[in-house]
């Protein structure tokens, strides 16, 4: 509806447009505004990070920490084991 107002009202603003739609559908310019910079990162129209990228990076973020933690547990359990081993050799 968005890119349907601005062709075909020319000179219109894109606030103006997003207000009139944003009427039309009861929502407020604010919110359309965020849907509408979205669709246009993810199009390639505007640059930012798409949510494609967003969700991978942030689903690889989750697998780091997880590796970071499961090494540390690794970590604790080979020093655990490193020492009951010289505690055996000296008895």
């Amino acid at each position: 509806m968005y890119q349907d107002r601005l062709r075909d009202h020319e000179g219109e603003s894109r606030l103006e447009a997003r207000r009139q739609v944003g009427a039309m559908l009861d929502i407020k310019p604010s919110t359309l505004r965020g849907w509408i910079e979205r669709e246009e990162i993810d199009s390639g129209a505007r640059p930012g990070v798409t949510s494609v990228d967003a969700a991978e990076i942030k689903a690889l973020q989750r697998e780091n920490a997880e590796l970071r933690r499961a090494n540390e547990i690794l970590k604790t359990a080979s020093a655990f084991f490193a020492q009951a081993e010289l505690d055996r050799r000296l008895k």
